[in-house]
């Protein structure tokens, strides 16, 4: 059995498409999973987003048991969560940490990312369509 990828966003991404359009684009949430599952082709993706912290530590061990990569974008998490840090430190396969806008372009308190620090590689600034890139590229992290 192929183990499937795990795509864990943070909050406010359930508003995409609506939260500041101008940064964040006009793509929804519904419309970033299908762009996923269709990057992923035969590979399962299991997709979830939540506002709570506690759940996507949950997701993150299920990963660990379960999944052949994970594929974050923490959001607001992403500067202020040690439990999802620690819970992605025992994962043993490949992390790509993603997000829409470039965070590095952005205010200074965006500019230090926990998950960074022990992801596999970082993507930023590529829009929504960052999600498919990152599908593909986790694909080829799992292959080596």
């Amino acid at each position: 059995m192929t183990k499937p990828i795990f795509i864990l966003n943070g909050p406010n991404l359930n508003r995409l498409g609506k939260r500041e359009p101008e940064i964040y684009g006009a793509t929804t949430l519904a419309e970033v999973e299908a762009m996923c599952r269709e990057a992923a082709g035969t590979r399962p993706v299991r997709f979830h987003q939540s506002n709570i912290e506690g759940e996507i530590v949950n997701w993150i061990h299920e990963a660990i048991d379960e999944g052949a990569g994970i594929i974050i974008n923490p959001a607001a998490f992403t500067f202020t969560s040690i439990a999802i840090l620690d819970a992605l430190k025992m994962f043993p396969g490949p992390i790509i940490e993603l997000h829409i806008s470039n965070i590095h372009r952005r205010e200074a308190y965006y500019h230090n990312s926990f998950v960074s620090k022990i992801a596999t590689a970082v993507m930023a600034g590529f829009g929504a369509s960052g999600y498919a890139m990152a599908v593909r590229a986790m694909e080829e992290l799992i292959a080596k």
